[in-house]
């Protein structure tokens, strides 16, 4: 399979570039470019996420030592610096951004028989959460951070069905958490999971209205009255299990149905936690159990600022950023859409690695991340990701 192929160009092959281009021609972002156009930028910008680069300088440096191989890699020429980090500024982000939401509904079928978060809970559970990226003021003065710093938020939601991010929005530090609720596009019958900051009866109760579920820790100064108490085991850690009435007129207004509160003491952290949901059948060790999952969103967060590049940014202007996040999003979709098409044992982060040493080697891939060193079955099977080409 590929045989005498760079590694990078394979698993670039793997991109459906048809319909990048449709994302291209959406916004004309090919519109009056001579040298590097949409897919070339692409192509490189992939290059630099894959083999972690530090800024675009390292990018351009690698592939000019490279450049008698570059058509090999799928790279139509090097540019300098100066012309990418042009493209970066210029070039409409709602190209990558579109591109990106492309490949999410690509990936996520491929998890959909992935277990459960937490056994004996089949419906889909997803994380939400924000990570915040500490920028220079000076440089990037759009993003205003409290305390008079500057940092970039990046909203997330992960669907815990495989770790697959299904949404981000990139705002400035000002933006607070709850807002980007309003930009989700919900999921009916599906749980949400979400920290304090995320408490907003009027959002919570637009979740119920969609019917979809939502477990949230509640805040200390939430003021109630119980309705209704079921009686709990509490050598398991439960304390309470309640249905209550918000007593503040506002918030009563905003949530004007009872809502499920459980009261949780875990032995290990010796931290008692206090839920609030609308999910009202799900056995309350469950809740309690689907809320720890909420961890692998933090997970997610540190391994991709650890193995991507998130931390430094490459462009100083919003568009630049947003495109930049967008394409570390795309690299780990497509590793992921690697991993289940080559039907590899490696987890994402074992593939990352490998193929950032990888870059310039000739081993078909399928040889790199399965144990047989020829596999008919992915000989065979057509590609998932890329059904045409230009």
């Amino acid at each position: 399979m590929n045989r005498g192929k760079y590694v990078f160009a394979q698993a670039l092959s793997f991109v459906n570039r048809y319909e990048f281009q449709k994302c291209v021609d959406r916004y004309s972002g090919d519109y009056a470019t001579s040298k590097l156009n949409c897919w070339n930028q692409f192509a490189q910008l992939f290059f630099g996420q894959l083999t972690n680069r530090n800024g675009l300088r390292d990018i351009c440096l690698c592939l000019k030592a490279h450049n008698n191989r570059l058509y090999h890699l799928g790279i139509k020429q090097s540019v300098n610096q100066s012309s990418l980090s042009r493209a970066n500024e210029n070039r409409d982000w709602r190209i990558f951004r579109d591109f990106g939401l492309y490949l999410i509904d690509v990936v996520t079928p491929l998890y959909l028989n992935e277990p459960s978060a937490v056994t004996g809970v089949d419906k889909d559970i997803f994380a939400i959460d924000s990570t915040t990226i500490s920028v220079s003021i000076n440089l990037v003065d759009w993003a205003r951070g409290k305390y008079s710093k500057g940092a970039v938020k990046m909203h997330t939601v992960l669907n815990l069905r495989g770790n697959i991010p299904t949404f981000i929005h990139v705002t400035d530090g000002k933006y607070h958490d709850v807002n980007a609720l309003d930009e989700i596009s919900l999921v009916k019958d599906a749980i949400y999971v979400m920290d304090k900051a995320y408490i907003d009866f009027k959002r919570l109760y637009k979740l119920q209205k969609n019917d979809s579920f939502f477990i949230v820790r509640a805040k200390s100064n939430l003021r109630f009255r119980a309705v209704k108490s079921r009686k709990v085991n509490k050598t398991t850690g439960l304390r309470c299990d309640q249905l209550i009435k918000l007593l503040i007129p506002k918030s009563q207004k905003q949530y004007p149905e009872k809502i499920r509160r459980i009261k949780y003491y875990d032995k290990e952290k010796k931290i008692t936690f206090v839920f609030l949901t609308n999910e009202l059948e799900q056995d309350p060790l469950d809740i309690a159990k689907i809320y720890k999952e909420r961890w692998q969103i933090e997970v997610f967060f540190k391994w991709i600022k650890q193995n991507l590049e998130l931390k430094k940014l490459w462009g100083h202007s919003e568009n630049a950023v947003k495109i930049q996040l967008w394409m570390a999003l795309s690299t780990y979709l497509i590793v992921a859409a690697l991993k289940k098409q080559l039907n590899s044992k490696y987890s994402i982060y074992e593939m990352t690695q490998i193929l950032s040493i990888s870059t310039f080697d000739k081993t078909p891939i399928n040889e790199l991340f399965t144990e047989n060193k020829i596999n008919q079955k992915i000989k065979e099977q057509p590609n998932l990701f890329n059904n045409s080409e230009l």
